[in-house]
C-alpha cells in the first residue's frame, strides 16, 4: 500500500500510515481511533476518488478564508502562495522575524482570515512569539522546539543561575522532573512535576489516553503548574531522555 498521512478527526493530529504501527489509524496525541472512517471510505468510493479524497483531507497548509486581505503581509502571503506550513518557518530561529510571523498568523487566524490546520494551529494555541517583562526587558515566552543547546532565558533562582522554561530531571526529588519558570508577577519559580515512582509511558497509547482524561490535560495551560508540564512532557522528549514525543 502507497504510504499517505492519517489525520485525527478528532483533534487533527497527522501522522504517517506506516508510522501507526498494528493499529495506524489510532491517534497517539489523543487516543481517538480513526479506522472506521477510512474503512468506509475504501468500501464507498472508488481508488481514484480515495486518492483525491486522501490529498484533500492531508492539505493541511495555510489557506485564506476570507476576502479582507489587505492586512495580509508578503510574508504571509509567501506562505499561503507557496503552501508552507508556519512550522517550516522560513526565518531563522530566535530571529525577531521568527516570532513575528506567529504573532501575525495568530492575529489572521482569530480575525477568520487565514485558517491553519494540524500542527500550525496546536503551535498557534502556544505562547510562541507572545513576550512577557524579565528583569525590565521584553522576552519571549515559548519555543516549543527547545533542545538541549538552546534555551529562552537565563535568569537567577535563589543565587544562582537558572535556564528558563527547560526542564530537567531531578536527583533529589521531590519530583521526577523541574523546570524554572516566571510567574504572573515577574518571579522565578521552580515547578516540579512527575511521579517519581512511575515510568512516562506517552508512548503507549492507551496509556497516553487514560492520563490526558484522568489529568484534563485540554485544559492544562497554565505553565507555572505542574499539570501543564506533564501534560507536555513529551515536547521535550530529548532533554528528558524520553522514547517519544507523544503528548500525555
Amino acid at each position: 500500500m502507497k504510504d499517505f498521512n492519517v489525520i485525527c478527526n478528532k483533534c487533527e493530529w497527522k501522522w504517517k500510515y506506516s508510522e501507526g504501527g498494528d493499529k495506524p489509524y489510532l491517534c497517539h496525541k489523543c487516543g481517538n481511533d480513526n479506522t472506521i472512517n477510512y474503512k468506509k471510505m475504501k468500501i464507498q468510493i472508488s481508488e481514484q476518488q480515495l486518492k483525491t479524497l486522501t490529498l484533500f483531507l492531508n492539505d493541511d497548509k495555510p489557506k485564506i478564508i476570507s476576502e479582507n486581505t489587505e492586512s495580509i503581509s508578503k510574508n504571509i502571503k509567501y506562505l499561503v502562495d507557496n503552501k508552507i506550513n508556519l512550522y517550516e518557518n522560513i526565518f531563522r530561529v530566535y530571529s525577531k522575524e521568527f516570532y513575528s510571523i506567529f504573532n501575525e498568523a495568530r492575529d489572521l487566524s482569530n480575525k477568520g482570515i487565514i485558517e491553519f490546520r494540524g500542527v500550525d494551529k496546536i503551535l498557534l494555541e502556544t505562547d510562541l512569539g507572545k513576550t512577557g517583562i524579565f528583569e525590565g526587558k521584553h522576552v519571549y515566552l515559548d519555543i516549543p522546539f527547545i533542545d538541549e543547546e538552546s534555551y529562552l532565558v537565563e535568569a537567577e533562582y535563589k543565587g544562582k543561575n537558572v535556564n528558563l522554561n527547560k526542564p530537567f530531571r531531578t536527583s533529589g526529588g521531590p519530583k521526577k522532573f523541574a523546570v524554572y519558570v516566571k510567574n504572573s508577577k515577574g518571579n522565578v519559580i521552580k515547578v516540579n512535576f512527575g511521579d517519581p515512582t512511575r515510568k512516562v509511558k506517552n508512548d503507549n497509547p492507551k496509556a497516553a489516553k487514560s492520563f490526558r482524561a484522568r489529568h484534563k490535560c485540554d485544559q492544562k495551560k497554565d505553565r507555572t503548574t505542574p499539570g501543564y508540564w506533564s501534560c507536555n512532557v513529551g515536547r521535550y522528549k530529548k532533554l528528558l531522555g524520553l522514547k517519544s514525543s507523544s503528548k500525555w
